[in-house]
């Protein structure tokens, strides 16, 4: 608690000068190392400035983005940011010099720098072989390596990601995949490979779960304890998403977000909101898991809109729960207003269902139903924008 007091009264000074650095490299004590602060403290936003490319305002940002990140951290860590790698320009030149000896563009550079100013207050004894280890270990070139930095450079500052990072590759058959699962679960390289992560994907795939599914699965859940993740496979099945379906990753998502009461509560309101018995929901849910994670009120809102003013049955719903996965503003309510419209002019089959409308992708609904109606319904493509941007015009 003294440390944090300490760091909160020198903040302006660690984060904040009055005056543009002179030199790119040019050193300053810490003014949380003595007693009686010196003339000119070291400034990390100066220092992004004046050796990093910033500009005063990307500075600005960026050396609070590192306030804040060292903040939610623990107190080793909070110290860490306060006395030891920061106090001077020594330890940022250091990296940047490892960055640049790595073949990274300056721009490049800045922009890890902007993504993870904390990469700064790194030990370059730990940073320089995990950048070697990229290039000649994984193989990757100077721009291959930013780009990985820019999405898992946190990563890179914790632990040695190299093994995990070619275990992966390997898995998902790509380092181009690689990053695509790195930009939703970044963590995914700080847990052990050996312990955890393949004990995981061994079970996930014992459950039929899919190489690409396995890639859309959170951080939490590769990286959860193994024998945590056994108990989630457990409720997930008690779900009623049996092994077999292609949705049951999507069950196991959800376990792994919610509590066994949250997930009781979601499916009593399911029940009592349609209708509908418990076998009826459990079916809805065995189809589309991720309905449970849709709050009460966004459920409520849906359903009430599909039943009102669409005019579907809650059975109808229940068996096709994906109609409560899609934006009610951005989809359920323009699609349904561009239908209204043309079923006033007689332009559409009275047989063609609004389940057709709301499922049909966005380029082809549209190509159908919008662009080859300009001339027999004028100012039906302004209706639904107007619609897509939450006002639903009167009928042309």
């Amino acid at each position: 608690m003294a440390a944090m007091l300490l760091l909160r009264r020198h903040l302006p000074r660690l984060f904040r000068a009055d005056s543009p650095l002179p030199s790119p490299i040019h050193h300053r004590a810490c003014p949380l190392l003595s007693t009686s602060a010196p003339a000119s403290p070291f400034s990390l936003e100066d220092y992004l400035v004046a050796s990093c490319g910033l500009s005063p305002s990307q500075a600005r940002e960026t050396a609070q983005k590192a306030f804040d990140k060292t903040s939610r951290e623990n107190k080793k860590a909070f110290e860490e940011l306060s006395f030891c790698r920061l106090n001077s320009a020594s330890n940022p030149d250091a990296v940047l010099a490892l960055l640049s000896g790595a073949g990274l563009s300056r721009a490049s550079i800045t922009a890890i720098v902007i993504a993870d100013p904390l990469l700064l207050r790194s030990s370059p004894k730990n940073i320089a072989p995990r950048l070697l280890a990229l290039r000649e270990r994984l193989g990757l070139s100077a721009p291959q390596i930013a780009r990985f930095l820019l999405v898992g450079s946190s990563s890179v500052r914790n632990c040695d990601v190299v093994p995990r990072a070619e275990y992966f590759i390997s898995f998902f058959g790509s380092f181009e995949q690689l990053l695509v699962v790195m930009k939703k679960s970044s963590r995914i390289l700080e847990s052990d490979l050996e312990s955890v992560i393949k004990p995981n994907i061994a079970l996930l795939r014992q459950c039929g779960v899919s190489v690409r599914q396995i890639a859309k699965l959170k951080a939490r859940v590769l990286g959860s304890n193994p024998e945590h993740l056994k108990e989630l496979v457990l409720r997930a099945e008690r779900l009623g998403v049996p092994l077999s379906s292609r949705m049951f990753w999507q069950a196991v998502t959800v376990v792994a977000k919610y509590t066994k009461e949250k997930l009781a509560a979601r499916l009593e309101f399911l029940k009592s909101t349609l209708g509908c018995h418990e076998s009826e929901v459990s079916t809805a849910v065995s189809k589309m898991p991720s309905i449970l994670g849709i709050s009460e009120e966004c459920l409520h809102r849906k359903i009430q809109f599909l039943i009102k003013e669409v005019g579907l049955e809650p059975q109808y719903i229940v068996q096709r729960p994906y109609l409560l996965g899609y934006s009610l503003e951005k989809r359920l309510v323009p699609r349904h207003c561009v239908m209204k419209l043309l079923l006033a002019k007689r332009l559409l089959d009275s047989n063609t269902s609004f389940n057709t409308l709301a499922q049909v992708r966005e380029e082809i609904f549209k190509l159908r139903y919008i662009d080859r109606r300009r001339d027999s319904v004028p100012g039906i493509a302004d209706a639904y924008a107007s619609a897509c941007g939450g006002v639903v015009p009167s009928p042309v």
